[in-house]
């Protein structure tokens, strides 16, 4: 049953608004857990024991029952905090909150159960089977999870969990990272002028900011130390804090700083890693680790740059792994032709055999040179007709798609081969159908990726039909964020940003073909995932692969506003003119063209271009979410002058793609230090 409840204990009042969370009767509590049987204990804590259910509690199967142990004297505080946060809160890499119980004596929460148990549980386990890469990707979600509670993406206030450590970081059944334990957590407003919450200093040994246990000064950036000494854990199996060793080793933090003043940071690497990390990405590694831990807490980084260095740490080593694997492959076979001879004499040098795709044979040089053009070779795939007619059941499976107002197929492939799999099997992508009149354009294919675009797989001719295979992503699009149900999603400005900065990363990216991607760029063209970073969808690849002696034109109107005219060749700065308008309708939260609005204002761009200019006469028309007191967000102004260059009438007064990514970056980077600056 799906409720609003009150919880009174120790003179506050809780208040969860329906549809939060569950609340569940101690009878179906006790009923799940065996009436709380010893046996299904997977975890003991401060606050109480956790249980495994090995039953259903009420409809719902495999969840985690936190129980409050009847001698804990802070356990109520910390279980109306734990519900307070978590009923707001929603996040891949934040435990999700199913429900609770309040009765009698008993206080229980009820989350999702996490069948990978803990990051400590697997550090401490001799024979883990935590790979380096593996240990990098739990990082970052962690990381994420605490980035989306720093900036407040979900709600006006930004939380501190003052509780980071391993033992708090669950691993579901990917090995995906949730943190969790919400019990000692803080809140305050993102936009606060003080920098810091005053508090009794709580939290655990090995993990606690020096800083906050001396002056009791809680601030994001103790979640940032206390992560950096997760880092440490990660790169050496070692705890926290460990008194079997010698006494000047006893804390991992101090060990950790020492060992990298002294040059020996290859010394910390756990034995288990052992030939998995490269240098370069051990020496970054440990250098943003060690920024965590800076003694003053106004140089140690924001949990958004530890997430953006440690992607940038991953990148690099599946990169290198990549191309090992890629090596082993070709060479395999030249170990039974050769054993012994694997090698042979170059102008005097011995370089290693390598065995090439047509069965001949060449040197390093031959392969490295060949491996620069195997992506285009293996991931595009040139569709048969067969295949689409097989991959669509005979084109059975159409639906109409929302963002392109159009009919589309959804489809399942094999993840290697993009080979037709049954429904359900394998990756699923979609299929765009398109009508091409003219002749059959000449189309100089070629893979691309980019982490803000949707992947383009592959494609099929047939008569004058062109079909267009892309990946699927499950996801919202920009417009549902700004224009849905007053209520049902709510964008903060920081999240904001990101949006625009992804958005314009990928379509920069995708001009760097130097033609229009799109017949018309709207807000329904971004995809967001829970993390707020924006993908570009429903890109025209005839228009981006056309060689220069063909090219798609068109012209149009969309929403009363020209959008592409003659004399723009390409049309990127048409495109530049259109992106202006939807970071406009970020600016704003309302649409480019709204007829539920008075006549003079029903046209956006014409209405609000005048008052992008004055500060004072912007908050006229910025969205009252993102204002608070009258106020406007420091960087909002900024960002009105970007849009005021975008929609200018002369072409050549618009910014290019490149200008606009550096100028929301500047804008995003000032925000994120502005929310998260200790004093």
């Amino acid at each position: 049953m799906m409720l609003a409840a009150r919880i009174d204990d120790t003179g506050s009042l809780l208040v969860l608004p329906e549809q939060t969370c569950q609340r569940f009767t101690l009878s179906e509590i006790q009923s799940a857990t065996h009436n709380f049987d010893e046996a299904s204990v997977i975890g003991r804590g401060g606050f109480g024991n956790v249980y495994k259910c090995p039953s259903k509690i009420g409809s719902i199967s495999e969840v985690a029952v936190k129980r409050l142990h009847s001698l804990s004297n802070q356990g109520a505080q910390e279980f109306e905090a734990e519900i307070k946060l978590l009923s707001k809160l929603r996040h891949g890499n934040l435990v999700s909150l199913i429900g609770y119980c309040n009765e009698g004596n008993e206080m229980v929460l009820v989350y999702e159960f996490m069948p990978n148990g803990t990051l400590e549980d697997h550090l401490r386990k001799a024979d883990s089977a935590l790979s380096w890469l593996l240990r990098l990707k739990i990082c970052i979600g962690a990381a994420r999870g605490l980035d989306y509670l720093h900036t407040g993406t979900s709600t006006q206030h930004g939380v501190i969990h003052r509780d980071v450590k391993t033992s708090n970081i669950l691993l579901d059944a990917n090995f995906a990272a949730k943190v969790s334990d919400f019990g000692l957590a803080k809140v305050s407003p993102i936009d606060q002028i003080r920098t810091h919450v005053s508090t009794c200093v709580k939290g655990t040994f090995g993990y606690m900011d020096p800083c906050y246990f001396y002056t009791g000064k809680l601030t994001r950036k103790s979640d940032v130390y206390a992560f950096g000494v997760v880092l440490f854990e990660v790169l050496s199996g070692r705890q926290a804090v460990d008194s079997t060793l010698d006494e000047e080793q006893w804390s991992l933090a101090a060990w950790a700083q020492d060992q990298i003043k002294e040059g020996k940071v290859n010394k910390m690497i756990d034995s288990r890693l052992t030939g998995q990390i490269s240098k370069k990405c051990l020496k970054e590694f440990a250098h943003i680790a060690g920024n965590c831990l800076h003694t003053h807490p106004k140089q140690r980084p924001t949990m958004a740059e530890v997430v953006i260095k440690l992607e940038s740490i991953l990148s690099q080593e599946r990169e290198r792994t990549n191309f090992t694997v890629d090596e082993g492959r070709f060479i395999y076979k030249l170990r039974s032709f050769f054993r012994d001879k694997l090698g042979v004499m170059l102008d005097g040098v011995v370089e290693s055999i390598y065995l090439m795709p047509d069965s001949t044979v060449g040197s390093e040089s031959d392969f490295r040179a060949l491996r620069m053009q195997l992506p285009k070779n293996r991931r595009l795939k040139h569709f048969t007709y067969a295949e689409l007619v097989s991959a669509t059941s005979d084109f059975k499976h159409k639906e109409h798609s929302q963002t392109l107002n159009e009919p589309i197929y959804k489809v399942w492939v094999d993840e290697t081969t993009y080979a037709p799999t049954e429904r359900g099997v394998g990756l699923e992508i979609y299929v765009r159908e398109k009508k091409i009149d003219a002749a059959m354009p000449e189309l100089d294919f070629e893979e691309f990726n980019h982490p803000n675009v949707i992947k383009f797989l592959g494609y099929c001719w047939h008569w004058q039909e062109f079909y267009c295979f892309y990946e699927l992503i499950h996801g919202a699009s920009l417009d549902k964020y700004l224009f849905g149900d007053p209520g049902t999603m709510s964008l903060s400005w920081v999240a904001r940003l990101k949006i625009a900065v992804g958005a314009a990363q990928g379509l920069a990216f995708l001009h760097l073909r130097k033609l229009a991607a799109y017949t018309q760029f709207k807000t329904n063209c971004i995809l967001v995932d829970t993390d707020f970073n924006a993908r570009l969808s429903d890109y025209e690849v005839e228009n981006l692969f056309a060689t220069p002696d063909w090219h798609f034109y068109q012209e149009y109107r969309i929403d009363g506003i020209c959008r592409c005219v003659p004399e723009d060749g390409p049309g990127m700065k048409s495109e530049i003119y259109a992106f202006g308008v939807v970071l406009l309708e970020i600016l704003t939260g309302m649409k480019a063209y709204d007829v539920q609005r008075p006549l003079t204002t029903q046209n956006l761009v014409k209405w609000a271009t005048p008052l992008l200019v004055n500060e004072v006469k912007l908050r006229t028309i910025m969205d009252p979410q993102l204002q608070h007191n009258g106020d406007t967000p420091k960087g909002a102004f900024k960002l009105a002058k970007l849009v005021s260059k975008c929609l200018q009438r002369k072409l050549d007064d618009r910014p290019s793609m490149e200008e606009i990514v550096q100028a929301l970056c500047r804008c995003y980077e000032e925000e994120i230090k502005l929310v998260c600056a200790p004093t």
